[in-house]
């Protein structure tokens, strides 16, 4: 279905075609109607689903021809798990709302970095994309105040609570408007989510695209998938072989230990590929420069691991490699996802140690997928 059947205005609609976007994602679908209409959501959405995009647009749309709020009084507050996909939501507010005829003022706000600028520029903020923690911290030193807000986003709200936010999560439900919209996106659907539902949200629509249900073997077709059986000590030559034989830019690797991600980028790094690192013990600046470079086009290689994944979230990657086997079938799936979006094919490319080979043949069974290993004994990785 086009945008345009959706009731979007002129101005964010023409912004959908300068960015490429053509035809609305099931969730898209429903959710950007139901939230024009002034409705509730429950969202049962993943990931990748569109989900962003379907919040964002109408609620730029809602704000436009409104008053402007009371000092330090937000109208739109998102609460999302971490600080990735903080910048990542506020990004998307501002690329569409540059162009509006009333500005729309969105910041993110998060953990890890020094509060005192957040508290400066809170100044005039209309949408606040905030961790529960930090705005909590803001809270307290009245920096912000949200008990005005006209609507409230819990983006990933299972996400939230499998990081320990609920009492967090808790204390803010306490002190917001009670009578605002409630927008909820969760992957999954459990009694904590029931919970929160039955507590905050009136009379919601329920929004659930079959391809979006909790299911392992989730629509991949857009994606290539290859595995390579490789001896340990021959991952790292066979990586630059591959990377440099197959011409990939942009690649995204995943490893599955922070020591395993820096020792890849060095190595990469010697062999004049350009690769930075990705996971929870660098600064939030080294973070998220290293995701603007690489969503910029400028950072050919970037190695993360699962956990700081979570905010990368490119339509057109066309490389995702498994370094290391994750834990789960559905980790697997979350990063071979990460490629194969935006109706635009993907390649996922696993390396396979002995090691790993049962693990894999789990993995693939739980998919309901067939798929045997390239064998490399016989590949030349002589000066990779």
């Amino acid at each position: 279905m086009s945008f345009s059947h959706l009731g979007l205005s002129e101005p964010l609609l023409k912004e959908l075609v300068k960015q490429k976007y053509t035809l609305a994602y099931p969730v898209q679908q429903g959710v950007i109607p139901a939230i024009l209409n002034n409705r509730d959501i429950l969202a049962i959405a993943k990931t990748g689903s569109g989900k962003t995009l379907s919040f964002v647009l109408p609620i730029l749309q809602k704000l436009q021809g409104t008053h402007k709020a009371k000092s330090r009084h937000i109208k739109v507050l998102v609460l999302v798990p971490t600080r990735e996909l903080s910048v990542q939501v506020a990004e998307v507010f501002q690329l569409f709302g540059m162009n509006l005829p009333q500005r729309v003022k969105s910041m993110a706000v998060y953990g890890g970095v020094s509060i005192n600028p957040q508290m400066i520029q809170l100044q005039g903020i209309d949408v606040l994309i905030a961790t529960p923690g930090r705005l909590l911290d803001l809270m307290d030193s009245n920096a912000v105040q949200i008990s005005e807000i006209e609507i409230l986003v819990l983006d990933e709200a299972d996400k939230m609570l499998n990081l320990g936010f609920k009492e967090e999560m808790g204390k803010i439900f306490a002190r917001i408007n009670p009578n605002c919209q409630h927008l909820l996106f969760s992957a999954t659907f459990n009694q904590e989510i029931s919970s929160i539902t039955e507590l905050l949200l009136k009379d919601p629509v329920r929004i659930e695209p079959d391809s979006e249900k909790e299911n392992i073997n989730e629509n991949l077709e857009l994606i290539t998938q290859i595995a390579y059986l490789v001896k340990e000590e021959r991952k790292g030559p066979l990586l630059r072989y591959l990377i440099k034989k197959e011409e990939m830019k942009p690649v995204l690797i995943f490893a599955s230990s922070i020591h395993k991600v820096d020792s890849t980028v060095s190595k990469l790094n010697i062999n004049g590929i350009q690769a930075l690192p990705l996971h929870s013990k660098l600064s939030m600046g080294a973070r998220t420069e290293a995701l603007q470079l690489f969503k910029n086009g400028k950072l050919r290689v970037l190695v993360a691991t699962d956990l700081a994944s979570r905010g990368i979230d490119i339509p057109f990657l066309p490389f995702v490699i498994n370094y290391e086997l994750p834990r789960s079938p559905k980790d697997y799936i979350h990063r071979i996802g990460r490629t194969g979006r935006a109706d635009s094919p993907g390649t996922a490319i696993s390396l396979i140690s002995p090691d790993e080979e049962h693990h894999f043949h789990v993995i693939l069974k739980k998919m309901g997928k067939l798929m045997e290993a390239i064998p490399t004994d016989g590949f030349d990785l002589k000066g990779y």
